[in-house]
C-alpha cells in the first residue's frame, strides 16, 4: 500500500485558510443557484393552489401538456431563432474588431472603451434607446433608411430586432474576451509566415483562430446559454398587447408570463425545466465537438 504523504504545517495552514476564502461562495452558490433549481424541479410536479397555495401533486401532467403546448414550441423556437442571430454575429463581428484593435491602429484605445461602454450601461437605458430608434413613427432608423418597418410590432421582424440590440449589447465583453486571447499569441509565427509568403488573411485563418481557438470555444458556449435565456430586452421592449408578443416571447419570458402573471408556477417552472434540459443537451454537443476543432497549446 502507499502511503499518504502527510501535509505540512504550512501547507495545512494554506488550505484551511483556502476553504475559509472559498466558503461564503460556496454557501452563495448552494442558497443563490443550487437551491433554487433544485425546487424549480420540484415544483413542476405540482399544479399552484389558489392564491398561491395548497398545491397539489399531479406527478407528470404538467411535462404532458408542455409537450403538446403549441405556445411553448413557438416560444422556443422564437428563442432559437434570437440565438442563430444574436450568438454568430456578435461573435463574428467581436472578432474582427479585436483583430483590429489588436493591431494598435490609430485611436485603438478610444474604440476599445466605446465598444465595451455597453456592457456598463444598464439594459433598462439600452432598451429605451431602442425603442426610440425602432419607433415606427418617429424613429431614427425608420427617417434615415430608404424604407419604414414596424420593427418591433410586426411579428415577422420583432424577434430579429430584439437579436439585433443583443449583438450590440455584448459586442464589446465577446472583444475585451477575444483581445485576452490575442494577446497570448506569439508573434514568432506571423513573423515566420510573413516571410513564407503568407498575407493577412492567411495568418488570420492559419495562426490567429487555432491559437485563440479555446478563447473562441468559451465564447461560443458561454454566449450560446446566454442567448437562449433572453428575457430583459423581451420584457422591457414589447408590450403585453403587442401583436408581435406570441413571435417574439422566450421561454424564460412564458415562465416569467405564467409563474407572475398568471400565478401558475408549477407550469412555469416545467417550462423552464425544458429550457434547463435543452440547454443541457446543446451544450453537451458543443463540449463532445470542442474536440475536432479547439488546440489547446
Amino acid at each position: 500500500m502507499v502511503k499518504k504523504k502527510r501535509l505540512t504545517k504550512s501547507a495545512t495552514k494554506e488550505t484551511f485558510w483556502g476553504w475559509i476564502f472559498v466558503f461564503p461562495t460556496m454557501i452563495g452558490l448552494a442558497i443563490l443557484n443550487f437551491y433554487p433549481m433544485i425546487y424549480t424541479v420540484y415544483q413542476s410536479f405540482f399544479k399552484t393552489g389558489d392564491f398561491g397555495k395548497g398545491n397539489v401533486f399531479v406527478g407528470l401532467a404538467n411535462y404532458k401538456k408542455v409537450f403538446g403546448d403549441t405556445e411553448v414550441w413557438q416560444a422556443l423556437w422564437n428563442t432559437i431563432k434570437y440565438a442563430i442571430v444574436e450568438v454568430p454575429f456578435s461573435i463574428v463581428i467581436a472578432l474582427v474588431l479585436a483583430a483590429l484593435i489588436h493591431r494598435k491602429l490609430p485611436g485603438y484605445k478610444i474604440f476599445r472603451t466605446i465598444f465595451f461602454l455597453p456592457m456598463v450601461v444598464a439594459p433598462a437605458a439600452i432598451a429605451m434607446v431602442w425603442k426610440w430608434l425602432y419607433n415606427s413613427q418617429f424613429g431614427l432608423l425608420n427617417h434615415v433608411l430608404p424604407f419604414n418597418l414596424n420593427w418591433i410590432s410586426d411579428p415577422k421582424y420583432a424577434v430579429f430586432s430584439i437579436a439585433i440590440i443583443g449583438v450590440w449589447s455584448v459586442i464589446g465583453y465577446n472583444v475585451v474576451l477575444f483581445l485576452a486571447g490575442l494577446q497570448e499569441v506569439p508573434k514568432d509565427y506571423f513573423e515566420a509566415a510573413a516571410l513564407d509568403g503568407a498575407n493577412g488573411i492567411q495568418r488570420f485563418f492559419y495562426i490567429t483562430l487555432p491559437m485563440i481557438s479555446p478563447t473562441l470555444f468559451f465564447v461560443v458556449v458561454t454566449r450560446t446559454i446566454a442567448a437562449l435565456q433572453v428575457f430583459d430586452f423581451i420584457y422591457m421592449i414589447i408590450d403585453y398587447n403587442n401583436p408581435a408578443l406570441k413571435k417574439t416571447q422566450s421561454l424564460v419570458y412564458l415562465f416569467y408570463d405564467y409563474a407572475f402573471n398568471k400565478g401558475n408556477k408549477g407550469y412555469g417552472a416545467t417550462v423552464i425545466v425544458v429550457l434547463l434540459v435543452f440547454i443541457m443537451l446543446l451544450t453537451v454537443i458543443q463540449l463532445r465537438g470542442q474536440k475536432r476543432w479547439v488546440h489547446y497549446n
